[in-house]
């Protein structure tokens, strides 16, 4: 993996940063979706509260290439600058890049464990008041399933800094909880 793409979202009047960044998750996420094959990852190198106005693709450079050559970022192009695919600096270390699956919703849990017969009504409500004092303070990127048209939130966690590289495939959405991706400092996003 000794290559990378940094595309940054443009400032707009008419769009928040964390809409442009759906839109354009959303579309790298089809894009790996449709090649099924695993080999590019995904960093968000500005990342915070929230994943940042950058999206870096990792990956080898032909990889990278190819997958520019699908023109999957089509109708984006007035809300971020491609940079051109670079080799990576010199390295940091790796981590990895991964989605934490947060169980948001209580009501609904809480629902399955009294149809279930697992909490009683005063134990449910008990547990109820207690998880809506829980919260996940991760980046998220809020995204649309194709399949169910329900809307939720990923939830993304960059891992410790590892001083060795983890080889292995990336879902589609670029994630692995195994897979390192390389973390280094780049020049200025825009």
């Amino acid at each position: 993996m000794e290559s990378y793409q940094d595309i940054c979202l443009l400032a707009d009047p008419e769009f928040t940063e964390q809409t442009l960044m759906s839109a354009l998750f959303m579309k790298m996420h089809l894009a790996l979706s449709a090649r099924k094959k695993g080999d590019i990852g995904v960093s968000f190198p500005e990342h915070a509260k929230t994943p940042g106005a950058v999206l870096r693709l990792h990956g080898h450079q032909e990889i990278l290439v190819e997958l520019e050559t699908t023109q999957w970022l089509a109708g984006l192009s007035d809300y971020c600058i491609v940079k051109p695919i670079s080799a990576v600096p010199d390295v940091v270390g790796w981590r990895t890049v991964s989605r934490v699956q947060v169980k948001s919703s209580s009501e609904r849990l809480m629902r399955r464990s009294l149809s279930k017969g697992w909490l009683t009504e005063a134990e449910a409500a008990q547990q109820l008041i207690e998880r809506r004092n829980q919260h996940c303070d991760l980046p998220f990127i809020q995204l649309k399933s194709h399949s169910t048209g329900q809307h939720f939130r990923l939830f993304i966690c960059h891992g410790n800094i590892q001083n060795n590289p983890t080889a292995g495939t990336f879902g589609s959405y670029g994630l692995s909880t195994v897979t390192t991706i390389p973390w280094f400092k780049a020049d200025a996003f825009r």
